[in-house]
């Protein structure tokens, strides 16, 4: 069960990435932009949610489009949600307790190189592809 400790390994792994904390919760950034955050759950999210809402720690990532995002929910529901306060708006929210690690990490990956600069991102993957591929 991946913990906050794997989160903040997960991302500081990341160049140019920081950890800050805002009224006692975590978040990631890349060049002061947000990548990866706690987020529990507000009164609101919980009375949209209902008998779904999730009791242990939530991570919210920003990922590359709103259609990633629903496919993501739509696929591993147990994992992965969203509420109405993130109508439109591409991130989605995890049940920390439920995502293995692997996958973890890559959805950190993931929500870095959607909020990354270009050239940072472009570099990133260059050095991180098998020998003998490009993008």
């Amino acid at each position: 069960m991946p913990t906050w400790d794997d989160v903040r390994r997960a991302a500081l792994e990341l160049p140019g990435a920081s950890e800050t904390s805002s009224r006692g919760l975590l978040r990631w950034t890349v060049k002061e932009k947000g990548f990866a955050w706690e987020r529990p759950l507000r009164t609101a999210d919980r009375e949209a949610l209902g008998d779904d809402a999730p009791d242990g720690p939530v991570l919210g990532v920003r990922v590359a489009d709103v259609g990633v995002k629903e496919s993501l929910v739509s696929t591993e529901p147990e994992v992965y949600f969203t509420t109405p306060h993130f109508d439109g708006y591409p991130a989605v929210l995890v049940r920390l307790e439920r995502i293995p690690g692997p996958e973890l990490v890559e959805l950190v990956i993931e929500a870095w190189l959607a909020s990354a600069p270009k050239r940072m991102a472009r570099a990133y993957l260059d050095a991180h592809q098998p020998d003998g591929e490009k993008t």
